[in-house]
């Protein structure tokens, strides 16, 4: 029971609060009518059934590595079924694109769901003319003092928050029951048959209307990028009672509306017309609730990031680690104030949650049809044939969505494209930047260093105890480590080079020797999973070495180009791997070596 109260404090807030604008945001667009209503209601039940329990809850949840989900995950498990080339290359492009769509998601989520809370407010007597400035104000606000809390970790606002979105989809539930019970005809959408009958009556207007319909599953990709913060089991277990107490609410609106069609506002209505007095209360809940639906989004991209970082293919950020319990509890201070200052931006840019709903979408049912893609042809290569098609079909539905989608691009849904290209563009940048620098540097071959080496230090005056030598690949020597030895005569008695290399599975960290490469000269590889938290002192004291001094080399980039001005500009500001892995500050000494591309 505990685990599915974090869950809802943690996972659960996107999708929780949907409710607030999604049956708004449709009927903007469509009469309020009966068969509209009940038609609307039943693809809003469908999509969720299919897109959150299926996709997410069951198939994606089931390809989870050690308990880790997300993009980056699916990524993993695909490569490593494929041998190296083309398709390999393509996994991790369309990956990179849906991981930088749900980034670019992580920021138009709490803008919205904030936003569509505060809006409530002119329902109260005496705010009716409360202005859209003042809105925004308070909303920008609450979004400050969210993202402030970030530091504490995720674990301690799980705790806080659960109990509130408990009592959050209590109101929804019970609210929705009321309103049933005066028009239960609305049940009737329960059928999906009523649903595809919209579809096919509506025809283009209808498969526009799809494009809002998806805002009641936008949050189902948080369920599946949050695993590791909590697991698997608990966010399963919560989502079968989320789900009713969703589907309850999305019917009671839907009854609401067949009775009273000129409500705009609709959730926020219904309430005041049942609650009264009681509306205020509701109205801070709601509040809360948004501000914990910006929580799930934010927990979710701490893990993206730190994912990126660990699989290079972003650069290093400082990584705080908040929870004893769970290593993927973590807080990213330079991540969570530069989403703060886009959400700060995309509030003050659309100013409202109608004008933001134009822009929302696109970007959440583009990181879907990926993720639906790879999960297809995952199953397809574990020669799951029925799980296989399930998927496809799936994915056909996340296309269909994603399509439906592209109209908003005009009207703010360009946002989504721009605020997904800016970590796009990094991944691209860092990851081809590292492969022009790597081949730029002047490293000598192992078997021309050999030689070399035993020749000095046979020869040169040693330094007595332990020295230690970071390098990526013990076949290709850094020029750093020439230039300290045979250029400034450094050797040590005893000195080994150390390898940190990345797991394609999310866990387990082992440090282990290589064989000899000559005498006075070893080799100690550390290999860990990109998930782990890596502290190398306490490694190399288990291996037994007790260092004398640490040895790095440092680059000094040098470039015409203005993209790899960018690159070097970006390594320049990162923080060393030295700092991310913590070896022992006292020991440290860096080499610089300067190099061009």
């Amino acid at each position: 029971m505990k685990g599915i109260i974090k869950a809802l404090g943690l996972v659960f807030g996107d999708i929780g609060t949907s409710p607030i604008y999604t049956v708004t945001v449709v009927f903007l667009l469509l009469q309020p009518t009966a068969g509209n209503i009940i038609g609307v209601l039943s693809l809003i039940v469908w999509t969720m059934m299919v897109l959150v329990s299926l996709q997410y809850t069951w198939l994606a949840m089931s390809l989870s590595i050690r308990g880790e989900g997300g993009t980056i995950v699916l990524r993993s498990a695909l490569t490593s079924l494929l041998a190296p080339g083309n398709k390999s290359v393509l996994v991790s492009v369309l990956a990179f694109v849906g991981v930088s769509l749900l980034m670019g998601d992580g920021v138009i989520t709490p803008a919205i769901s904030i936003l569509s809370a505060v809006e409530g407010a002119v329902l109260i007597p005496g705010f009716e003319n409360l202005s859209e400035s003042t809105i925004i104000l308070a909303s920008m606000l609450i979004a400050v003092v969210l993202f402030s809390f970030q530091s504490k970790g995720t674990e301690k606002v799980a705790v806080a928050f659960g109990p509130i979105m408990c009592v959050w989809f209590l109101s929804l539930g019970i609210s929705g029951i009321i309103s049933i019970s005066e028009s239960p005809e609305v049940l009737y959408a329960i059928n999906p048959y009523y649903g595809i009958n919209f579809l096919l009556e509506n025809g283009w207007k209808g498969y526009i209307v799809l494009g809002e319909v998806i805002l009641c599953a936008t949050g189902g990709e948080a369920l599946f990028a949050d695993m590791g913060h909590l697991g698997a089991k608990p966010i399963r277990n919560a989502w079968f009672g989320v789900y009713v107490f969703l589907v309850l609410n999305y019917l009671g609106q839907g009854s609401f509306l067949l009775r009273h069609p000129q409500a705009q506002n609709i959730l926020f209505e219904m309430i005041f017309h049942y609650t009264g007095l009681l509306y205020v209360p509701f109205l801070l809940l709601s509040i809360m609730a948004t501000v914990i639906a910006s929580q799930a989004m934010i927990s979710g991209m701490f893990s993206i990031i730190y994912q990126a970082m660990t699989t290079r293919i972003m650069p290093l950020f400082k990584v705080a680690y908040t929870s004893v319990e769970r290593k993927s509890q973590i807080y990213i201070g330079s991540v969570n104030w530069l989403l703060l200052t886009a959400v700060l931006m995309v509030m003050l840019v659309f100013g409202k949650s109608s004008r933001l709903a134009a822009a929302y979408g696109l970007a959440v049912t583009g990181d879907m049809t990926i993720t639906g893609i790879l999960m297809t042809y995952i199953f397809y290569l574990k020669k799951k044939p029925y799980l296989s098609l399930l998927s496809l079909f799936i994915a056909a539905v996340d296309l269909l969505y994603f399509s439906a989608n592209f109209h908003k691009i005009p009207h703010g849904g360009y946002w989504s494209i721009i605020l997904a290209m800016v970590p796009l563009s990094m991944i691209f940048l860092y990851t081809q930047g590292q492969r022009r620098l790597y081949r730029a540097m002047n490293f000598m071959p192992y078997q021309e260093f050999i030689p070399k080496f035993k020749e000095a230090y046979a020869t040169s005056p040693k330094i007595r105890g332990t020295a230690l030598f970071l390098v990526r690949d013990v076949r290709n020597i850094p020029s750093y480590i020439t230039q300290t030895m045979f250029s400034h005569g450094i050797i040590y008695e005893d000195n080994v080079f150390v390898s940190i290399s990345g797991r394609n599975d999310p866990f387990g960290i082992t440090g282990f020797y290589r064989e000899d490469m000559a005498f006075g000269l070893r080799s100690f590889e550390i290999q860990a999973g990109y998930m782990e938290v890596i502290t190398a002192d306490d490694i190399l004291r288990e291996a037994g070495i007790d260092e004398r001094a640490v040895y790095y080399g440092l680059e000094d980039i040098s470039a015409k180009n203005i993209f790899w001005k960018i690159f070097a500009l970006i390594k320049r500001v990162s923080p060393t791997f030295i700092k991310f892995y913590e070896f022992p500050s006292e020991k440290l000494h860096g080499v610089i070596t300067k190099i061009t591309i």
